[in-house]
């Protein structure tokens, strides 16, 4: 591992002298000490991902190839986690506004934008088609785009590897009436259909005619003739849609939407853009929109859900005692519902506003359990926004294996997911597939460490990371790009809270 910084130091130090910095200037660039600089290029510092994705940003020359050498983590399970962790704005929000920032012929700038991979893809994207796109101290991006947008140059091995790509047609259709995009890429999670963005879309005027490898869209925008009925309450969906409606002239009501929390900051965006929009928070929203936008607006998105469960099932798997700052509690009311009468013992704070304000949040402290959860009752299902949030119900798996009995996991959703969550007993969890789409667990497991590649969905690919904490010995988690698509510096949080992960570069 040594050897291996030493290298990737060597390198940052060559480049820095090309470029004409001094250790200071670069600190100050990468808003770090000039000490930290120096433990980088003497190789005495270990380096995440996203870290040399910062160094690559302000260097101007890219370290890392995605197709090159694998990302693996190397995990000393056994350890009690305690302290306490304060929540990234959303992932899922973040993806959204990139999108959604198309629509404003203004500077828009982002406030605390999660450095994941999955931004990383969509920058690339809007950068490639003319946009410019930059990071600023604190996480903040700023996006300006120009007068006339680039589609032919659209980045498209970028776009293939996200799914939210798809979000394009909603902002893009109000600049041009024929462009392609490639298909939406992301987690291999089964057969995920885009025919509900499609059948919605229709209703604008828009139609997408599936070529070899991409979408045509051709666009005689109108405003719809009737409610626009989601064929499906999908998140995305929703989204798209808003943004169709945000620059079309007149009123849209929008039925069966998402209320999800991606969906809400998406609104709370549009508003500050000048689009009047009701029933936030609901199944109906009813958008008023206009033919221009061009202002220069700041927001900043809340708190990512998702990220609180991960660190509440990271506590309760390894029975530990940790505090999660800045948890939106209307998006984890019902999981925690569900832990209580599982037995968890937890605590929230007073509530207050997240940046954006709007978004309530909570500090929740999860206390150890100490082997006395109970399996749960009924059958765990996630489902549409209000119920147990779809991507947080890969993390009951784990918690499932400390309790003691036989749960249910319901994954309807996707077809392939829940068979991903058999790779956890190849760390000792006793999981039996009852078909693709629910497992039984039987609890409570012995952990045991292992030499695993991760599965394609972010989700699972943490679910086993969280069994490892717990399973004592040393593991190996391998290619953990899938992780770092959705979550930031997640190795070096986990350590912060006293777990023991090194995260070791394939060159």
């Amino acid at each position: 591992m040594s050897s291996t910084n030493e290298k990737i130091g060597q390198l940052i130090y060559h480049i820095r002298q090309e470029r004409g910095l001094t250790q200071a200037e670069f600190a100050r660039k990468l808003n770090t000490s000039q000490s930290a600089v120096n433990r980088i290029e003497h190789g005495k510092q270990n380096l995440s991902l996203e870290t040399l994705g910062r160094i690559s940003d302000v260097l101007n020359k890219p370290l890392i190839s995605i197709s090159g050498g694998a990302v693996n983590l190397r995990i000393e399970g056994g350890h009690e986690l305690r302290g306490s962790i304060t929540l990234k704005t959303s992932k899922n929000a973040a993806v959204g506004l990139l999108c959604a920032s198309l629509l404003n012929k203004g500077t828009t700038r982002l406030k605390s934008v999660a450095r994941i991979e999955e931004v990383n893809r969509l920058i690339e994207v809007l950068q490639s088609i003319g946009v410019n796109v930059r990071w600023l101290p604190g996480n903040d991006l700023e996006i300006k785009p120009p007068a006339t947008l680039n589609l032919v140059g659209m980045n498209k091995e970028a776009a293939r590897k996200t799914r939210s790509v798809i979000m394009f047609i909603g902002s893009l259709m109000h600049v041009t009436s024929n462009f392609q995009i490639p298909y939406a890429g992301g987690c291999e999670l089964g057969r995920r259909t885009v025919l509900p963005h499609l059948y919605a879309l229709e209703e604008f005027g828009v139609n997408v005619d599936t070529k070899s490898g991409h979408y045509n869209i051709l666009v005689r925008k109108q405003l719809p003739k009737r409610n626009v009925v989601l064929y499906e309450s999908g998140d995305t969906t929703t989204e798209n849609i808003l943004m169709a409606a945000a620059r079309t002239e007149g009123t849209t009501v929008i039925k069966m939407a998402s209320a999800n929390y991606m969906v809400q900051d998406l609104c709370f965006f549009l508003k500050k853009l000048g689009v009047k929009i009701e029933g936030i928070g609901t199944s109906t929203l009813t958008v008023h929109g206009v033919k221009e936008i061009k202002k220069n607006v700041t927001y900043a998105p809340a708190e990512d859900p998702v990220e609180a469960m991960t660190f509440i099932s990271a506590a309760i798997t390894t029975n530990s005692t940790i505090t999660i700052q800045r948890a939106p509690i209307e998006f984890l009311e019902l999981e925690l519902m569900k832990l209580e009468k599982m037995g968890l013992r937890y605590e929230l704070s007073e509530t207050y506003k997240s940046a954006n304000g709007q978004t309530d949040l909570v500090d929740i402290t999860v206390h150890k359990h100490n082997g006395k959860l109970s399996a749960s009752a009924e059958k765990l299902y996630g489902r549409p926004f209000p119920g147990v949030n779809i991507d947080n119900l890969p993390y009951f798996v784990p918690i499932a294996a400390v309790a003691k009995g036989r749960t249910l996991i319901h994954d309807w959703v996707y077809e392939d997911r829940a068979l991903m969550y058999t790779e956890m007993k190849k760390i000792g969890v006793d999981i039996e597939l009852a078909d693709p789409h629910r497992a039984f667990v039987n609890g409570p497991a012995r952990f045991r460490a292992a030499d695993v590649v991760c599965p394609s969905g972010i989700r699972p690919a943490v679910m086993l990371l969280i069994g490892m904490l717990a399973a004592p010995g040393t593991s190996m988690l391998r290619n953990v790009y899938t992780i770092n698509r959705g979550y930031e510096d997640l190795a070096e949080r986990l350590n912060s809270l006293g777990a023991k992960i090194t995260v070791m570069h394939e060159l």
